[in-house]
């Protein structure tokens, strides 16, 4: 294959997804009690459901979509998400097929992507790249992290967030979310985990969570704690709130996290991951490292409220 066909055979993948996936992008307008916005979103069912950014349409007082092919309808915010940055909505109208969903966990670095959406009011627009980096961690403003993100060189604006990130045969791998940079881009991916909180909005309007209420950094061990802990670095307790799960415990500032529920932590997003829905109400042990022992506690985390 020469320079010339290869480039055809790039062009041909990207006109192919643009064809099949930018009919089900929708430009999104929000009204807020502060203004105005604008971003992304993808339908992602027969029955109107769109699935786009939190951010996007966090406050909404009235949602409106607009199509490629000039129809427009009113949407509602049927759950939104600010911890993983996912919103579902229900459009009131018609609206095109649903782009069809992948896998974000078959991705491998260097792989095709292509970007669709909004940005900066163009509606329509598409960019591709390829994948970056994977399994990236992204800070959200509630204070959690998001695991498991996707970094790609594909252009992204104001604008983009929540519109389609999609393989090379058109199957969503993610919703675009973040600018981080001249060609630095963030997706949240679309795997079992993302899967599931689109279920939990569709069905409830929000993703349900434990909390133990400890404040953690991630902090180098001792040789002698590094061994204890099974990693040179660990989870160190900064502190906890008043009558939190933790504290009611006994968790101290100091405090070194060995395990929780016998599942061995070592950072801050070790605790996020096992503070699920199922974790809320449940006794489980928390084993810390202290003065040079371990000390076994026993807590039931309580359900977080945003």
């Amino acid at each position: 294959m020469d320079d010339n066909e290869a480039l055809d055979a790039y062009s041909a993948a990207v006109v192919r997804v643009a064809e099949m996936v930018l009919p089900s992008i929708a430009a999104v307008s929000v009204r807020t009690a502060a203004g105005a916005g604008a971003g992304s979103a993808s339908v992602i069912s027969t029955d109107g459901r769109l699935l786009t950014s939190a951010h996007v349409v966090v406050d909404a007082s009235a949602v409106e979509l607009a199509f490629a092919d000039g129809s427009s309808t009113d949407a509602e915010v049927v759950g939104a998400d600010v911890l993983s940055d996912l919103a579902v909505l229900r459009a009131t109208g018609p609206t095109p097929v649903p782009v069809p969903l992948g896998d974000a966990t078959r991705l491998r670095v260097g792989q095709l992507v292509v970007a669709l959406g909004n940005p900066r009011g163009l509606a329509g627009s598409v960019t591709a790249g390829i994948v970056s980096a994977l399994g990236r961690s992204l800070p959200t403003g509630a204070g959690r992290v998001i695991d498991e993100v996707i970094q790609t060189d594909a252009a992204l604006n104001p604008g983009s967030s929540g519109g389609a990130l999609t393989d090379s045969t058109g199957r969503l791998v993610g919703v675009n979310t973040a600018v981080a940079g001249f060609g630095l881009g963030l997706a949240v991916p679309i795997n079992a985990t993302t899967l599931d909180i689109i279920e939990k909005l569709t069905a409830h309007g929000r993703v349900r969570r434990a909390w133990l209420g400890v404040v953690g950094a991630k902090v180098p061990l001792s040789p002698e704690a590094a061994a204890l802990v099974g990693s040179p670095t660990g989870m160190q307790v900064m502190s906890t709130i008043a009558g939190s799960p933790a504290a009611l415990a006994g968790a101290h500032r100091g405090d070194i996290v060995v395990t929780i529920d016998r599942t061995p932590v070592f950072d801050p997003t070790g605790v996020q991951r096992l503070m699920v829905e199922d974790a809320i109400g449940r006794s489980m042990e928390m084993t810390v490292l202290r003065n040079g022992a371990l000390v076994d506690l026993v807590l039931a985390p309580d359900e977080l409220h945003s």
